[in-house]
C-alpha cells in the first residue's frame, strides 16, 4: 500500500523533528540560547508538515475512506486519532505563542515553551504508535488497490494545493539541518 507507506515515512520524518524538539524544549527550559530561526522553524514545521500536509491527508482522505470499509469513527480508532489531532494543533498553537517570550529572556515563556513540546513529544510518540500499529495495518487489510492508488493521487493534490511546489522538499532539508544540530 503506497499511500500507507507514503504516511509511515512521514511519521519517521516527524519523530526526528520531535528529537529536535525534546533537545530544544531542555535547552530554552534551561535557559540557553536557541536561534530564532530554528525555534519559529521548528513550530511552522510541526504546523505545515505535521498538521495541514499529513493530518491533512488522513483527516480529509483516508478517515473518509476508512470509515466507508467499516472501521468506525465514533467509538473508534479514526475517532480518537481526530481527538489527539486536535489536542497537537492546541499544544504547537502554545509552542510558537511562546516563542517571542522564549526570545525575549521571559522565564514564564521558557517554562511555556518546555511544557507544550513535552506534552506535545508525548502526545505524538504516542499517536504514532496508534496510527503506525493499529489503525494503518486495519486500512491496509481493508483497501483495495484502486483504493490505495486513488488516496496516493489525493495525497499528492493535497500536498501540491495545501503546502505547494517544493514545500515538501524544503521541510526535509531543514529537517536535516536541525537534526545535524541538534542531534549529532
Amino acid at each position: 500500500m503506497r499511500a500507507i507507506a507514503e504516511l509511515v515515512e512521514e511519521h519517521e520524518a516527524i519523530r526526528k523533528m520531535l528529537g529536535v524538539l525534546r533537545v530544544v524544549a531542555a535547552r530554552v527550559e534551561a535557559g540557553e540560547h536557541v536561534p530564532e530561526e530554528d525555534l519559529r522553524g521548528i513550530g511552522e514545521f510541526f504546523s505545515v508538515f505535521a498538521d495541514k500536509c499529513h493530518h491533512g491527508k488522513e483527516e480529509e482522505t483516508l478517515f473518509p475512506v476508512l470509515e466507508q470499509a467499516g472501521i468506525p469513527r465514533d467509538g473508534g480508532p479514526i475517532g480518537v486519532m481526530l481527538y489527539e489531532h486536535t489536542l497537537g494543533r492546541s499544544l504547537v498553537a502554545r509552542i510558537k505563542g511562546s516563542v517571542d517570550g522564549c526570545l525575549a529572556g521571559e522565564q514564564a515563556a521558557r517554562s511555556e515553551f518546555a511544557s507544550a513540546a513535552n506534552e506535545y513529544i508525548a502526545l505524538l510518540d504516542s499517536h504514532i504508535a496508534k496510527e503506525n500499529n493499529v489503525l494503518f495495518p486495519m486500512a491496509e487489510s481493508r483497501l483495495t488497490p484502486e483504493q490505495d492508488a486513488e488516496l496516493t493521487a489525493a495525497f499528492e493534490a493535497l500536498e501540491r494545493e495545501r503546502i505547494g511546489e517544493g514545500v515538501h522538499e524544503q521541510l526535509h532539508g531543514m529537517i536535516e539541518r536541525l537534526a545535524q544540530t541538534y542531534l549529532a
